[in-house]
Protein backbone atom coordinates (compact mmCIF):
# COMPACT_ATOMS: atom_id res chain seq x y z
CA UNK A 1 0.00 0.00 0.00
CA UNK A 2 1.55 3.42 -0.62
CA UNK A 3 -0.04 7.06 0.76
CA UNK A 4 0.29 10.24 -1.33
CA UNK A 5 -0.76 13.69 -0.15
CA UNK A 6 -2.04 15.87 -2.39
CA UNK A 7 -4.09 18.07 -0.21
CA UNK A 8 -4.12 19.07 3.32
CA UNK A 9 -0.37 18.61 3.63
CA UNK A 10 1.32 21.81 5.56
CA UNK A 11 -2.00 23.43 5.63
CA UNK A 12 -5.54 23.17 7.59
CA UNK A 13 -7.70 22.83 3.90
CA UNK A 14 -7.93 21.01 0.44
CA UNK A 15 -7.40 17.60 2.53
CA UNK A 16 -6.75 15.20 -0.62
CA UNK A 17 -4.88 11.87 0.13
CA UNK A 18 -4.30 8.62 -2.28
CA UNK A 19 -3.94 5.06 -1.13
CA UNK A 20 -2.76 2.79 -3.72
CA UNK A 21 -2.12 -1.14 -3.89
CA UNK A 22 -1.73 -2.48 -7.32
CA UNK A 23 -4.42 -1.51 -9.33
CA UNK A 24 -6.59 -0.58 -6.25
CA UNK A 25 -6.93 3.32 -5.97
CA UNK A 26 -8.81 5.30 -2.83
CA UNK A 27 -8.85 9.08 -2.81
CA UNK A 28 -9.50 10.15 0.60
CA UNK A 29 -11.34 13.33 0.63
CA UNK A 30 -11.22 16.23 -2.11
CA UNK A 31 -11.71 19.48 -0.66
CA UNK A 32 -11.04 23.34 -1.36
CA UNK A 33 -7.92 25.03 -0.76
CA UNK A 34 -8.84 28.11 1.39
CA UNK A 35 -7.63 31.12 2.91
CA UNK A 36 -5.99 33.29 0.63
CA UNK A 37 -5.69 33.75 -3.12
CA UNK A 38 -2.33 31.76 -3.36
CA UNK A 39 -5.66 29.22 -1.98
CA UNK A 40 -8.20 29.56 -4.40
CA UNK A 41 -5.87 29.84 -7.57
CA UNK A 42 -4.32 25.89 -6.27
CA UNK A 43 -7.98 24.97 -6.78
CA UNK A 44 -8.20 25.76 -10.46
CA UNK A 45 -4.56 23.43 -10.75
CA UNK A 46 -4.75 19.88 -12.68
CA UNK A 47 -5.19 16.92 -9.80
CA UNK A 48 -1.85 15.46 -9.58
CA UNK A 49 -2.87 11.95 -10.62
CA UNK A 50 -5.47 10.71 -13.14
CA UNK A 51 -9.58 11.09 -11.48
CA UNK A 52 -10.71 8.28 -14.09
CA UNK A 53 -8.39 6.09 -12.61
CA UNK A 54 -10.15 6.30 -9.06
CA UNK A 55 -11.79 3.42 -7.94
CA UNK A 56 -13.24 4.99 -4.47
CA UNK A 57 -13.60 8.11 -3.23
CA UNK A 58 -14.12 7.87 0.58
CA UNK A 59 -15.63 11.41 2.59
CA UNK A 60 -14.85 11.48 6.52
CA UNK A 61 -17.29 14.88 6.38
CA UNK A 62 -19.17 17.13 4.25
CA UNK A 63 -17.23 20.56 5.13
CA UNK A 64 -15.98 22.42 1.94
CA UNK A 65 -12.14 22.22 2.51
CA UNK A 66 -13.25 18.40 2.34
CA UNK A 67 -15.57 17.88 -0.32
CA UNK A 68 -15.70 21.17 -2.01
CA UNK A 69 -13.53 20.21 -5.36
CA UNK A 70 -14.96 16.57 -5.83
CA UNK A 71 -17.40 18.14 -8.95
CA UNK A 72 -14.11 19.34 -10.30
CA UNK A 73 -12.65 15.59 -9.79
CA UNK A 74 -15.92 14.23 -11.74
CA UNK A 75 -15.33 16.73 -14.91
CA UNK A 76 -12.20 15.78 -14.99
CA UNK A 77 -13.16 11.76 -15.12
CA UNK A 78 -13.88 9.92 -11.52
CA UNK A 79 -16.60 7.44 -11.93
CA UNK A 80 -15.45 5.47 -9.38
CA UNK A 81 -17.69 4.79 -6.10
CA UNK A 82 -18.62 8.20 -3.58
CA UNK A 83 -18.60 6.59 -0.37
CA UNK A 84 -19.84 8.18 2.62
CA UNK A 85 -22.36 8.42 5.73
CA UNK A 86 -25.73 8.82 4.66
CA UNK A 87 -25.78 12.31 6.90
CA UNK A 88 -22.56 12.94 4.80
CA UNK A 89 -24.38 12.62 1.35
CA UNK A 90 -27.11 14.70 2.18
CA UNK A 91 -25.07 17.09 3.62
CA UNK A 92 -23.06 17.49 0.54
CA UNK A 93 -26.09 17.67 -1.88
CA UNK A 94 -27.32 20.85 0.46
CA UNK A 95 -23.78 22.45 0.93
CA UNK A 96 -22.45 22.31 -2.45
CA UNK A 97 -24.90 23.77 -4.47
CA UNK A 98 -24.50 26.58 -2.17
CA UNK A 99 -20.80 26.69 -2.79
CA UNK A 100 -21.39 26.58 -6.67
CA UNK A 101 -23.03 30.11 -6.46
CA UNK A 102 -20.02 31.29 -4.73
CA UNK A 103 -17.54 29.45 -7.06
CA UNK A 104 -19.91 31.56 -9.83
CA UNK A 105 -19.17 34.51 -8.23
CA UNK A 106 -15.64 33.83 -8.11
CA UNK A 107 -14.99 32.85 -11.40
CA UNK A 108 -17.23 36.00 -12.34
CA UNK A 109 -14.81 38.31 -10.40
CA UNK A 110 -11.47 37.07 -11.99
CA UNK A 111 -12.82 36.39 -15.17
CA UNK A 112 -11.72 32.72 -15.73
CA UNK A 113 -14.46 29.80 -16.00
CA UNK A 114 -15.91 28.09 -12.96
CA UNK A 115 -14.34 25.53 -11.04
CA UNK A 116 -17.19 22.89 -11.73
CA UNK A 117 -20.56 23.57 -13.39
CA UNK A 118 -23.94 22.27 -12.21
CA UNK A 119 -23.75 19.24 -14.43
CA UNK A 120 -20.88 17.91 -12.73
CA UNK A 121 -22.23 18.96 -8.95
CA UNK A 122 -25.69 16.86 -9.85
CA UNK A 123 -23.81 13.73 -11.92
CA UNK A 124 -21.47 13.35 -9.31
CA UNK A 125 -24.07 12.92 -6.69
CA UNK A 126 -25.52 9.80 -8.11
CA UNK A 127 -21.93 8.27 -7.75
CA UNK A 128 -23.12 8.31 -4.00
CA UNK A 129 -23.04 5.36 -1.88
CA UNK A 130 -24.47 5.87 1.72
CA UNK A 131 -22.58 3.74 4.58
CA UNK A 132 -23.41 2.74 8.40
CA UNK A 133 -20.72 3.36 11.37
CA UNK A 134 -19.30 0.04 11.71
CA UNK A 135 -20.67 -1.28 8.76
CA UNK A 136 -17.39 -3.59 6.59
CA UNK A 137 -16.72 -2.81 3.44
CA UNK A 138 -14.66 -5.52 0.96
CA UNK A 139 -13.18 -3.20 -1.77
CA UNK A 140 -10.71 -5.28 -3.17
CA UNK A 141 -8.69 -8.46 -2.29
CA UNK A 142 -7.82 -8.01 1.42
CA UNK A 143 -8.70 -4.64 2.02
CA UNK A 144 -11.62 -3.67 3.96
CA UNK A 145 -13.40 -0.20 4.68
CA UNK A 146 -14.99 1.05 7.97
CA UNK A 147 -16.28 4.73 8.79
CA UNK A 148 -16.43 4.92 12.76
CA UNK A 149 -18.15 8.19 14.32
CA UNK A 150 -15.47 11.16 14.51
CA UNK A 151 -17.66 13.74 16.77
CA UNK A 152 -16.93 16.67 14.77
CA UNK A 153 -19.62 17.14 12.30
CA UNK A 154 -22.86 15.45 11.60
CA UNK A 155 -22.63 12.27 9.88
CA UNK A 156 -18.53 12.86 10.45
CA UNK A 157 -16.61 9.76 10.34
CA UNK A 158 -12.92 8.26 11.10
CA UNK A 159 -11.89 5.94 8.81
CA UNK A 160 -10.18 2.45 9.02
CA UNK A 161 -8.76 0.98 6.09
CA UNK A 162 -7.53 -2.82 6.65
CA UNK A 163 -5.09 -4.19 3.68
CA UNK A 164 -2.98 -7.26 3.57
CA UNK A 165 0.59 -7.35 3.64
CA UNK A 166 3.67 -10.72 3.76
CA UNK A 167 3.56 -9.40 7.72
CA UNK A 168 -0.51 -10.03 7.54
CA UNK A 169 -2.98 -7.43 7.84
CA UNK A 170 -2.16 -4.00 8.87
CA UNK A 171 -4.60 -0.79 9.64
CA UNK A 172 -4.52 2.74 8.95
CA UNK A 173 -7.15 5.34 10.25
CA UNK A 174 -7.49 8.79 8.72
CA UNK A 175 -8.86 11.07 11.85
CA UNK A 176 -10.45 13.24 9.24
CA UNK A 177 -11.57 16.29 11.55
CA UNK A 178 -11.82 14.93 15.27
CA UNK A 179 -14.32 16.59 17.61
CA UNK A 180 -14.07 18.56 20.64
CA UNK A 181 -15.51 16.02 23.15
CA UNK A 182 -18.08 16.34 24.58
CA UNK A 183 -20.06 18.29 22.15
CA UNK A 184 -23.53 18.69 23.49
CA UNK A 185 -25.01 16.91 20.14
CA UNK A 186 -22.62 13.76 19.09
CA UNK A 187 -21.32 11.22 20.26
CA UNK A 188 -17.51 11.04 21.45
CA UNK A 189 -15.18 10.07 18.56
CA UNK A 190 -14.25 6.86 17.80
CA UNK A 191 -10.72 5.98 19.41
CA UNK A 192 -8.36 3.11 17.72
CA UNK A 193 -6.17 0.58 19.66
CA UNK A 194 -4.78 -1.15 17.15
CA UNK A 195 -3.66 0.88 14.13
CA UNK A 196 0.13 0.77 12.43
CA UNK A 197 -0.61 3.65 10.55
CA UNK A 198 -2.53 7.06 11.17
CA UNK A 199 -3.02 10.01 9.46
CA UNK A 200 -4.78 13.00 12.22
CA UNK A 201 -5.41 16.26 11.65
CA UNK A 202 -3.32 19.43 13.91
CA UNK A 203 -5.78 22.53 12.95
CA UNK A 204 -5.66 22.49 17.32
CA UNK A 205 -2.27 20.38 17.07
CA UNK A 206 -0.32 23.50 19.33
CA UNK A 207 -3.38 24.93 21.62
CA UNK A 208 -5.81 23.71 24.56
CA UNK A 209 -9.49 24.39 24.43
CA UNK A 210 -11.04 26.15 27.22
CA UNK A 211 -13.51 23.86 29.19
CA UNK A 212 -16.89 23.79 28.83
CA UNK A 213 -17.93 25.57 31.26
CA UNK A 214 -15.79 28.45 30.80
CA UNK A 215 -16.83 28.21 27.19
CA UNK A 216 -20.25 28.52 28.58
CA UNK A 217 -19.53 31.39 31.11
CA UNK A 218 -17.94 33.62 27.82
CA UNK A 219 -20.90 33.11 25.41
CA UNK A 220 -22.88 34.67 28.52
CA UNK A 221 -20.85 37.50 29.46
CA UNK A 222 -20.36 38.18 26.06
CA UNK A 223 -23.97 38.47 25.56
CA UNK A 224 -24.68 40.54 28.36
CA UNK A 225 -22.06 43.33 27.69
CA UNK A 226 -23.59 43.13 23.76
CA UNK A 227 -26.74 43.96 25.37
CA UNK A 228 -26.22 46.50 27.81
CA UNK A 229 -24.25 48.28 25.37
CA UNK A 230 -27.09 48.25 23.17
CA UNK A 231 -24.82 46.92 20.38
CA UNK A 232 -25.26 44.07 17.44
CA UNK A 233 -23.36 40.68 18.67
CA UNK A 234 -22.60 39.03 15.04
CA UNK A 235 -21.40 35.71 15.15
CA UNK A 236 -19.84 34.62 11.65
CA UNK A 237 -20.70 30.70 11.95
CA UNK A 238 -20.47 27.77 9.82
CA UNK A 239 -23.28 26.19 8.34
CA UNK A 240 -23.10 22.73 9.42
CA UNK A 241 -22.71 22.20 13.01
CA UNK A 242 -21.65 25.10 14.64
CA UNK A 243 -24.81 26.94 13.81
CA UNK A 244 -26.72 23.95 15.38
CA UNK A 245 -24.35 23.76 18.36
CA UNK A 246 -24.95 26.96 18.85
CA UNK A 247 -28.63 27.25 18.71
CA UNK A 248 -28.64 24.02 20.94
CA UNK A 249 -26.40 26.00 23.36
CA UNK A 250 -28.72 29.50 23.14
CA UNK A 251 -31.86 27.48 23.74
CA UNK A 252 -30.55 26.36 26.84
CA UNK A 253 -29.64 29.35 28.20
CA UNK A 254 -32.96 30.66 27.32
CA UNK A 255 -34.51 27.64 28.70
CA UNK A 256 -32.50 28.64 32.09
CA UNK A 257 -33.63 32.36 31.99
CA UNK A 258 -29.32 32.96 31.78
CA UNK A 259 -29.45 35.56 29.20
CA UNK A 260 -31.65 38.75 29.16
CA UNK A 261 -34.30 38.50 25.92
CA UNK A 262 -32.85 39.60 23.01
CA UNK A 263 -33.72 39.00 18.85
CA UNK A 264 -31.58 36.19 17.58
CA UNK A 265 -31.47 35.60 13.97
CA UNK A 266 -30.26 33.24 11.73
CA UNK A 267 -29.10 34.59 8.47
CA UNK A 268 -28.33 31.89 6.40
CA UNK A 269 -30.31 29.89 3.52
CA UNK A 270 -27.62 27.20 4.26
CA UNK A 271 -27.94 26.85 7.85
CA UNK A 272 -31.73 26.92 7.74
CA UNK A 273 -31.55 24.37 5.04
CA UNK A 274 -28.24 22.61 7.06
CA UNK A 275 -30.64 22.64 10.30
CA UNK A 276 -33.61 20.60 8.43
CA UNK A 277 -30.92 17.57 7.55
CA UNK A 278 -30.20 17.55 11.34
CA UNK A 279 -33.53 17.09 12.66
CA UNK A 280 -33.82 14.27 9.89
CA UNK A 281 -30.65 12.41 11.57
CA UNK A 282 -32.00 12.46 15.28
CA UNK A 283 -30.34 8.84 15.42
CA UNK A 284 -27.08 10.65 15.10
CA UNK A 285 -27.17 12.19 18.25
CA UNK A 286 -25.82 11.04 21.35
CA UNK A 287 -28.05 9.83 24.35
CA UNK A 288 -28.46 13.20 25.99
CA UNK A 289 -29.81 15.38 23.22
CA UNK A 290 -32.32 12.02 22.90
CA UNK A 291 -33.56 12.58 26.34
CA UNK A 292 -34.01 16.52 25.50
CA UNK A 293 -35.59 15.90 22.35
CA UNK A 294 -37.81 13.19 23.60
CA UNK A 295 -39.12 15.27 26.65
CA UNK A 296 -40.40 17.66 23.84
CA UNK A 297 -38.19 20.56 23.86
CA UNK A 298 -37.18 21.72 20.15
CA UNK A 299 -33.47 22.02 20.73
CA UNK A 300 -33.55 24.10 17.80
CA UNK A 301 -35.96 26.90 18.36
CA UNK A 302 -37.01 28.32 21.24
CA UNK A 303 -38.39 32.38 21.91
CA UNK A 304 -37.09 35.04 19.76
CA UNK A 305 -34.98 33.22 17.38
CA UNK A 306 -35.57 33.97 13.93
CA UNK A 307 -34.88 32.38 10.32
CA UNK A 308 -34.38 34.20 7.39
CA UNK A 309 -33.77 32.63 4.05
CA UNK A 310 -34.34 35.46 2.02
CA UNK A 311 -32.60 38.72 1.02
CA UNK A 312 -35.52 41.12 1.83
CA UNK A 313 -35.89 39.35 4.92
CA UNK A 314 -31.92 39.79 5.81
CA UNK A 315 -32.39 43.32 5.17
CA UNK A 316 -35.38 43.66 7.52
CA UNK A 317 -32.84 42.93 10.46
CA UNK A 318 -30.98 46.13 9.98
CA UNK A 319 -35.05 47.57 11.10
CA UNK A 320 -34.52 46.06 14.74
CA UNK A 321 -33.77 48.61 17.02
CA UNK A 322 -31.95 47.94 20.21
CA UNK A 323 -29.33 45.27 21.01
CA UNK A 324 -29.23 41.50 18.80
CA UNK A 325 -27.54 38.90 18.04
CA UNK A 326 -26.87 37.90 14.53
CA UNK A 327 -25.68 34.49 13.47
CA UNK A 328 -24.71 34.16 9.54
CA UNK A 329 -22.12 33.05 7.42
CA UNK A 330 -19.53 32.51 6.21
CA UNK A 331 -17.54 31.28 9.52
CA UNK A 332 -14.74 32.79 8.41
CA UNK A 333 -16.32 35.98 6.67
CA UNK A 334 -14.71 35.01 3.36
CA UNK A 335 -18.40 35.64 2.04
CA UNK A 336 -22.04 35.55 2.75
CA UNK A 337 -24.54 37.30 4.12
CA UNK A 338 -22.01 38.04 7.50
CA UNK A 339 -19.95 40.82 5.76
CA UNK A 340 -23.14 42.82 5.12
CA UNK A 341 -23.70 43.14 8.85
CA UNK A 342 -19.74 43.42 9.64
CA UNK A 343 -20.13 46.28 7.00
CA UNK A 344 -22.36 47.98 9.00
CA UNK A 345 -21.60 47.36 12.48
CA UNK A 346 -17.60 46.48 12.81
CA UNK A 347 -17.15 50.25 13.03
CA UNK A 348 -19.94 50.34 16.08
CA UNK A 349 -17.71 50.17 19.11
CA UNK A 350 -20.91 48.48 20.87
CA UNK A 351 -21.08 46.00 18.75
CA UNK A 352 -18.94 42.84 19.17
CA UNK A 353 -18.00 40.01 16.57
CA UNK A 354 -17.53 36.77 18.52
CA UNK A 355 -15.16 34.18 16.61
CA UNK A 356 -16.44 31.04 17.19
CA UNK A 357 -14.85 28.53 14.67
CA UNK A 358 -11.23 27.74 12.61
CA UNK A 359 -10.15 31.07 11.42
CA UNK A 360 -7.40 29.75 8.30
CA UNK A 361 -3.90 32.03 8.19
CA UNK A 362 -4.87 35.02 5.30
CA UNK A 363 -8.79 34.83 5.36
CA UNK A 364 -11.23 37.91 6.88
CA UNK A 365 -12.06 36.36 9.67
CA UNK A 366 -8.48 35.57 10.99
CA UNK A 367 -7.58 39.04 10.15
CA UNK A 368 -10.02 40.26 12.60
CA UNK A 369 -8.69 37.72 15.69
CA UNK A 370 -5.63 38.74 14.89
CA UNK A 371 -6.73 42.64 16.03
CA UNK A 372 -6.20 44.38 12.12
CA UNK A 373 -7.61 47.89 12.70
CA UNK A 374 -9.37 48.41 9.35
CA UNK A 375 -10.47 45.28 7.01
CA UNK A 376 -11.79 45.33 2.53
CA UNK A 377 -15.59 44.34 2.25
CA UNK A 378 -17.12 44.84 -0.93
CA UNK A 379 -14.04 46.56 -1.77
CA UNK A 380 -14.19 49.44 0.82
CA UNK A 381 -12.11 49.90 3.94
CA UNK A 382 -14.13 49.39 7.13
CA UNK A 383 -12.31 50.53 10.52
CA UNK A 384 -12.29 47.90 13.32
CA UNK A 385 -13.97 50.15 16.23
CA UNK A 386 -15.98 47.18 17.71
CA UNK A 387 -14.95 44.47 20.36
CA UNK A 388 -13.33 41.82 19.19
CA UNK A 389 -13.87 37.75 21.08
CA UNK A 390 -13.09 34.92 20.52
CA UNK A 391 -14.02 31.31 21.80
CA UNK A 392 -11.63 28.45 21.35
CA UNK A 393 -13.46 25.73 22.82
CA UNK A 394 -17.25 26.20 20.20
CA UNK A 395 -14.32 24.69 17.67
CA UNK A 396 -15.36 21.49 16.36
CA UNK A 397 -11.61 20.87 16.23
CA UNK A 398 -10.23 18.67 18.82
CA UNK A 399 -7.33 20.32 20.82
CA UNK A 400 -3.56 19.23 21.29
CA UNK A 401 -4.87 16.93 24.12
CA UNK A 402 -7.45 15.41 22.38
CA UNK A 403 -5.30 14.69 19.18
CA UNK A 404 -2.83 13.37 21.61
CA UNK A 405 -4.64 11.11 23.60
CA UNK A 406 -6.42 9.62 20.03
CA UNK A 407 -3.11 8.52 18.77
CA UNK A 408 -1.56 7.32 22.38
CA UNK A 409 -4.53 4.33 22.45
CA UNK A 410 -2.54 2.73 19.65
CA UNK A 411 1.36 3.08 21.13
CA UNK A 412 3.18 0.70 21.02
CA UNK A 413 1.71 -0.56 17.72
CA UNK A 414 2.13 2.15 15.54
CA UNK A 415 4.37 2.40 13.18
CA UNK A 416 4.20 5.65 11.84
CA UNK A 417 1.80 9.01 12.53
CA UNK A 418 1.36 11.38 9.47
CA UNK A 419 0.21 14.98 10.62
CA UNK A 420 -1.63 17.33 8.48
CA UNK A 421 -4.78 19.55 8.23
CA UNK A 422 -2.94 22.04 10.09
CA UNK A 423 -0.81 25.19 9.94
CA UNK A 424 2.72 24.10 9.68
CA UNK A 425 3.67 25.08 13.47
CA UNK A 426 0.92 23.65 14.58
CA UNK A 427 1.22 19.94 12.58
CA UNK A 428 5.16 20.51 14.04
CA UNK A 429 4.39 20.99 17.42
CA UNK A 430 1.95 17.84 17.52
CA UNK A 431 4.43 15.75 15.71
CA UNK A 432 7.04 16.56 18.04
CA UNK A 433 4.93 15.72 20.91
CA UNK A 434 3.85 12.58 19.96
CA UNK A 435 7.54 11.70 19.10
CA UNK A 436 8.76 12.46 22.02
CA UNK A 437 6.45 11.07 24.17
CA UNK A 438 5.33 7.93 22.35
CA UNK A 439 8.39 7.27 20.82
CA UNK A 440 6.60 6.87 17.90
CA UNK A 441 7.52 8.46 14.10
CA UNK A 442 5.44 11.46 13.58
CA UNK A 443 6.06 13.37 10.12
CA UNK A 444 4.61 16.58 8.71
CA UNK A 445 4.17 15.61 5.17
CA UNK A 446 4.58 17.79 2.27
CA UNK A 447 2.10 18.01 -1.06
CA UNK A 448 2.85 15.04 -3.21
CA UNK A 449 5.10 12.93 -0.43
CA UNK A 450 4.69 9.34 -0.70
CA UNK A 451 5.31 6.37 1.73
CA UNK A 452 4.77 2.72 1.60
CA UNK A 453 3.08 1.29 4.08
CA UNK A 454 4.18 -2.40 4.80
Amino acid sequence: MKLTFYGGAKSVTGANYLLEEGDLKILIDCGLFQGSKYAEELNYTNFSYDPSTIDYLLVTHSHIDHVGRIPKLYRDGFRGVLMATRATLDLIAVALPDNMELIKEEAKRDSHEPLFKTDDLNNVLTLGRGVDYGEVIRVGEGVEIKFMEAGHILGSAVIEIVYATQEGSKKIYFSGDLGNPPTPLLNLPYEPKDADYMVIESAYGSRIHEDRAERKQILIDTIEETIKRGGTLMIPSFAIERTQELLYELNNLVNENKISPVPVFVDSPLAVSITAVYRKYLDYFNQSTKYIIDSGDDIFNFPGLVLTRTTSESKKINDIVGPKIIIAGSGMSVGGRILHHEYRYLPDPNSTVLIIGYQVEGSPGRRILDGEKTIKIFGETVPINCHVKAIGGYSAHADQATLFKWVSGSAGKLKKVFVVQGEEEAADVLAQKITSELSTEAIVPGITDSFDLI
